[in-house]
């Protein structure tokens, strides 16, 4: 089973919480889920478009909280120091430009940054790693290796990486993965962080998959 579902939506109320917290009626509940579907949308197409001058620029998640008159967007990326250098103004533009693609008066939006201690102990900031080595025409293998020793300096108990298509620009599609420590999928109190993660080089689309095993506490 634990092969089969979404790792985070398997152990949602046990180790694992929502990236959206707020409260709608049923007739409303659409709505507000196409609502954060957009927003999250929105800031990562402003960010690839406006910094992409800077490499290692990678967003984490998205976490959004909902009041009556307020909407806090709390934005988790790997090296956010990068993102003010290259844009000291970048994210009061972001900020303004949501409030008027998407708000009305009467609810105001805040943006928060905030630094994960660990960049290469996440999936998603993994994942954005992979993908800039596969369009550089790094093998996947070696790719992978690397991905590894990375996640390594970050104290995780075991790290699992898939990578499905036309690897290293062969004809035949196929699947390539590689394990390092433990990954127990089907436990439910073990805290697992997973990213699914597509990336496009000039062989074709690339799929990446990663599971990371933080602790079981």
């Amino acid at each position: 089973m634990g092969q089969k579902i979404n790792p985070l939506g398997f152990r949602l109320g046990t180790t694992q919480s929502h990236h959206s917290v707020w409260f709608a009626q049923p007739k409303n509940y659409s709505e507000g889920l196409q609502e954060d579907q957009k927003i999250r949308n929105y800031i990562k197409n402003y960010v690839q478009k406006n910094m992409k001058i800077v490499e290692g620029i990678a967003i984490a998640r998205i976490e959004i909280q909902k009041r009556i008159d307020l909407i806090q967007v709390i934005i988790y990326m790997g090296f956010p120091k990068l993102l003010i250098e290259s844009r000291p103004r970048g994210i009061e533009e972001l900020q303004m430009n949501l409030q008027k693609e998407f708000f009305c008066v009467n609810r105001k939006l805040n943006i928060a940054i905030t630094r994960i201690t660990k960049p290469y102990g996440n999936p998603t900031i993994l994942a954005e790693f992979i993908a800039g080595q596969l369009k550089n025409r790094v093998s996947v293998r070696k790719a992978m290796k690397k991905a590894i020793e990375l996640t390594e300096q970050a104290d995780t108990e075991g790290i699992q990486i898939q990578i499905a298509g036309r690897i290293n620009g062969k004809e035949i599609a196929r699947v390539e993965w590689i394990r390092e420590g433990r990954v127990p999928l089907q436990t439910i109190r073990a805290k697992i962080d997973y990213c699914s993660y597509t990336v496009r080089t000039i062989h074709g689309v690339l799929g990446i998959k990663i599971w990371i095993f933080i602790d079981s506490k």
